[in-house]
């Protein structure tokens, strides 16, 4: 048996800040009805969120270091003029990837938290995904470090480099996902092969302790699911679905429920995209069965949205219409704090978008536009590429229903957006716009819109 690399006497983790900004707030009220003042406020502008006198008291300890979407609405809302610091929250850059979990649980379950105002540059992205190309967690740390990431303890980094590789897999997984928000997957997935690597080789080479050892495999397999994606975006299927394998049998491997209902999301995603709805269909489907003891009515009604993409492919509209409504069923119940944090981007513009994408292969494209509408006026700016996908797709459906001025106007803004995102698909979707476009070129604004999408691919 290997012998742990932690002595006795090793540092326990440290415990929650307690968010006492936030005690002060709620006043002589006690937890319980604070709780319903926040529902209250929700109502008032139109959420929907299960707070209750646990929730309370977990954001008070420190448990929850950022709200969720809804979450901030209803806090800024509730106490205008305010920003989330004044709240005692931390930045949002902080928590936007997956964070550790206790030894032995399945799931960590701090609320999912959204992009924040981080500019990367294209030296910046370089030096990162370029640099994680060492075997050791001493490279890993150094290179996150670099990038501007906290620096590790030099003493913590000798006497438990397992720990430390796993902090290090952590922030590779936060960087890349915050990388991908906001400029897309084409620049970024050949030097994000390189940190994955990394961490399966620190994987492979033991960790000791159980609750590093499982801080690596989830690591690990959610950096192989996000690699996976960004191959994904930017048309590389077969290698997509290679990494969303590999992410599967870590999840199986460790026994986490969490992880493989990811690894079948992105699976089913992907089997839609290339043309294998059947596949999509089945691997929601398993992506409901594991997921369903965690506690996540958002997860699960991610997860009907994909089944329902399946099912528009297989054109079986009443199929995909039942899993639509429990996907619109079970958003509707809030936000919880089992949200996976990886689902940051799954809000009311996703779950429109989503949608409009399913009319879009249902053929029924003024109902995919409206859809698409919506998903562009509700998406969140910070996340541009998505942002650029709605766009898209709105042009899209605009042109195919007869709209070809309107459809235009949209493909131009999405071609603006471009500008900062470099993403197959999307360059592919506004491709096919043109080519529906064409035979309306004499129009004014058709023209410019075919002239700028030539001048683009030029």
């Amino acid at each position: 048996m290997t012998s742990s690399p932690y002595p006795p006497d090793a540092p326990a983790p440290q415990p929650p800040r307690p968010n006492l900004a936030f005690r002060r707030l709620r006043g002589q009220r006690s937890p319980g009805e604070f709780a319903a003042a926040v529902r209250r406020a929700a109502r008032e502008i139109g959420e929907c969120v299960s707070c209750d006198a646990r929730y309370i008291g977990r954001v008070e300890s420190g448990a929850i270091r950022c709200p969720n979407y809804a979450y901030e609405r209803v806090f800024l809302h509730m106490f205008p003029g305010r920003t989330l610091a004044d709240l005692g929250f931390a930045p949002r850059a902080s928590v936007r990837g997956r964070g550790a979990r206790p030894s032995g649980a399945r799931l960590e379950s701090p609320v999912a938290t959204e992009y924040t105002h981080h500019e990367e540059s294209d030296v910046r992205r370089r030096a990162f995904m370029t640099g994680m190309t060492g075997s050791t967690a001493t490279l890993a740390v150094a290179t996150l470090t670099h990038i501007g990431a906290a620096p590790a303890d030099a003493a913590d980094l000798d006497r438990y480099p397992a720990r430390a590789g796993a902090r290090s897999v952590e922030e590779a997984i936060r960087r890349i996902r915050l990388l991908d928000d906001r400029h897309g997957a084409d620049g970024l997935y050949r030097r994000a092969e390189a940190p994955l690597r990394t961490a399966f080789e620190l994987l492979d080479q033991g960790a000791g302790r159980r609750d590093v050892t499982e801080r690596l495999q989830a690591g690990a397999g959610e950096l192989a699911i996000s690699v996976g994606w960004l191959a994904h975006d930017s048309g590389r299927f077969d290698e997509a679905r290679s990494h969303y394998a590999e992410a599967l049998a870590t999840a199986r491997m460790a026994g986490d429920e969490a992880l493989e209902a990811h690894a079948f999301c992105n699976t089913a995603f992907l089997a839609r995209d290339v043309g294998r709805p059947r596949e999509a269909v089945r691997a929601a489907q398993a992506a409901t069965r594991v997921a369903a003891p965690l506690g996540s009515p958002r997860l699960l009604s991610l997860l009907a949205l994909r089944e329902a993409g399946g099912w528009a492919g297989l054109d079986d509209r009443p199929s995909c219409e039942r899993s639509l409504v429990r996907a619109q069923a079970l958003f509707a119940r809030g936000a919880s704090d089992a949200d996976p944090e990886w689902m940051s981007f799954y809000g009311e513009a996703e779950l429109e978008g989503l949608e409009a994408q399913c009319w879009s292969a249902l053929g029924d494209w003024r109902r995919a536009a409206r859809h698409a509408r919506r998903a562009v006026a509700l998406q969140d700016p910070h996340f541009t590429r998505n942002t650029a996908l709605y766009t898209a797709e709105l042009a899209d459906d605009l042109a195919r229903s007869g709209q070809p001025d309107e459809a235009a106007d949209a493909g131009s803004r999405a071609l603006a957006l471009l500008r900062d995102v470099r993403s197959s698909r999307i360059e592919s979707m506004l491709a096919t716009t043109a080519r529906v476009l064409l035979p309306h070129r004499r129009a004014a604004g058709v023209a410019a819109f075919l002239e700028a999408h030539a001048a683009s691919r030029r």
